[in-house]
């Protein structure tokens, strides 16, 4: 790459790198600054102690809560983002979810366009990401004019017998749509893949897919180990400058495009730490909407146990079920998604209850299973990234979790009635991320959104974000192919109006 590129993306999560793969055709000159490195092929990667006892992944960060008390978030700085370390759980947004939707604890607000936009571009997403799944099995499901390429992962024989006893209690289990190559993930070690790092082992996450994908082509580069400081704005608005640090050294580049895509929170302290006269709360933030609107599912481990159920499955998370997405199974509101966690071990568990030794935790597992019960966040203006020099500042004002509280309740009443009399839960906290979105949203209006509906920021021609901070809701399912769906749709939209005129 000579001379100065004519796109950079910052950022190689799902966003950045999904935008990459539909724009390195064009020819333009892309580069990627990525702030960490690739993950390599390491026994740690499948070691249960080093990743849930030690942390040996976690970053050595802290952001603070508003009254400024420390605590370590679980973000993740590599190539391929937080999607490295992922479930693989790629899910389409139900119709519904595009829609104006009234909740227990307040309303969710519609999108500015409708499903129908985004579904030509979910299928590209579900087969640029590989996804195994099957159609016909979960009656929430939106229209699709593609099926899947790839049949769904099996479940193992403990798990399809729990699938069978939960739908003869009238419950409708699906197969969950993965990103997994189930063969070839195993042949490297029988361990499951939620939250174990992939080192091109099987799972499809944004490296092995859509960025690979892009480096295929001489027009695109990646540039690891790149901490992006600033941006700098002319008085029109366009960004003209991108300040770095790379190896110790700072260091500017002077794109055409910029594409911001570095996550819901590091792309919301970005913008607001590049204030400048013109922008003096933060670039993109004519609205006061950036760093706002923060939203993380309200998630909760539901474990159910019983004597006479044997688990010895390696992966387990292959299906869930969506009877009170819609409602509460009564006529009342919308309650959430219930899916398979990846397979709960001894040695997992004792990460959080240090004080029980590994040998009983494990006995306890062998006859246990584990599910991931996760409910709609609403957006609200006080919930919100903020910058204090450095440091980030998040504020997280839970919202719908009444509505929480009462799908754990369902799930637990279900799996009773299905054998398991033993049913305990435990709820995520901040300090592990439930995808995390909102902050730079979409909308049609500059004085309530940041973006347009091509993440186009209103007040910067030549700046886009593409990753989780544009979703305008969290609708209660992973986000990770809504993110891929709209950063194929953007890019398609840049070839046309930017790189072609």
């Amino acid at each position: 790459m000579s001379g100065q590129p004519d796109i950079v993306i910052i950022g190689s999560g799902v966003g950045g790198a999904t935008i990459a793969a539909g724009l390195a055709a064009t020819g333009a000159e892309i580069l990627i600054l990525e702030a960490g490195g690739h993950i390599a092929d390491r026994p740690e990667n499948r070691d249960q102690r080093a990743i849930f006892q030690r942390g040996h992944f976690r970053p050595d960060e802290t952001w603070y809560e508003a009254d400024g008390t420390g605590f370590n978030p679980g973000n993740y700085y590599n190539v391929g983002g937080n999607s490295k370390f992922y479930g693989a759980v790629l899910t389409r947004y139900r119709r519904e979810d595009f829609a104006e939707m009234q909740h227990l604890d307040g309303v969710s607000p519609a999108w500015p366009f409708a499903y129908d936009e985004l579904e030509a571009w979910y299928g590209k997403a579900e087969q640029l990401y590989q996804v195994r799944g099957v159609l016909g099995e979960d009656p929430t499901e939106p229209r699709h004019s593609s099926g899947y390429a790839h049949a769904p992962v099996a479940d193992e024989p403990a798990i399809a017998g729990v699938r069978a006893r939960l739908r003869a209690k009238g419950v409708q289990p699906y197969s969950l749509p993965l990103g997994v190559d189930i063969e070839c993930w195993l042949a490297k070690g029988k361990t499951p893949w939620d939250a174990h790092p992939n080192s091109f082992d099987g799972k499809m996450d944004a490296e092995t897919t859509a960025l690979a994908a892009a480096l295929k082509h001489k027009n695109f580069k990646l540039q690891i180990d790149t901490r992006v400081t600033r941006l700098e704005a002319a008085a029109d608005g366009r960004i003209v400058a991108v300040h770095y640090l790379h190896n110790g050294e700072t260091a500017v580049l002077r794109p055409k495009l910029v594409i911001l895509s570095a996550g819901a929170v590091q792309s919301a302290a970005l913008l607001l730490r590049s204030a400048n006269d013109a922008n003096p709360t933060g670039l993109a933030n004519r609205s006061d909407q950036v760093g706002r609107n923060f939203m993380n599912h309200n998630s909760t481990a539901v474990i159910a146990m019983s004597p006479w159920f044997r688990n010895d499955s390696v992966y387990q998370k292959t299906f869930g079920f969506n009877d009170f997405y819609l409602s509460d199974g009564e006529g009342g509101p919308p309650l959430g998604n219930v899916q398979l966690l990846g397979r709960i071990s001894g040695t997992i568990l004792k990460g959080a209850m240090p004080a029980v030794p590994e040998w009983l935790l494990n006995r306890v597992t062998a006859h246990s299973i584990d599910f991931y019960a996760m409910s709609e966040d609403l957006p609200s203006p006080e919930s919100r990234v903020m910058v204090d020099g450095e440091r980030i500042v998040l504020k997280w004002v839970r919202s719908n979790w009444e509505a929480h509280e009462r799908l754990v309740a369902k799930l637990k009443q279900v799996l009773r009635s299905a054998g398991f009399p033993v049913v305990v839960s435990r709820a995520f906290d901040k300090r592990t991320p439930s995808h995390q979105c909102g902050t730079v949203r979409i909308g049609t209006d500059p004085a309530q959104a940041p973006l347009d509906v091509f993440c186009r920021a209103f007040d910067h021609p030549n700046l886009f974000v593409v990753d989780a901070s544009f979703l305008p809701t969290s609708a209660a399912v992973n986000p990770a192919l809504t993110i891929a769906a709209q950063a194929l749709r953007v890019a398609d939209h840049i070839a046309r109006k930017d790189l072609a005129a």
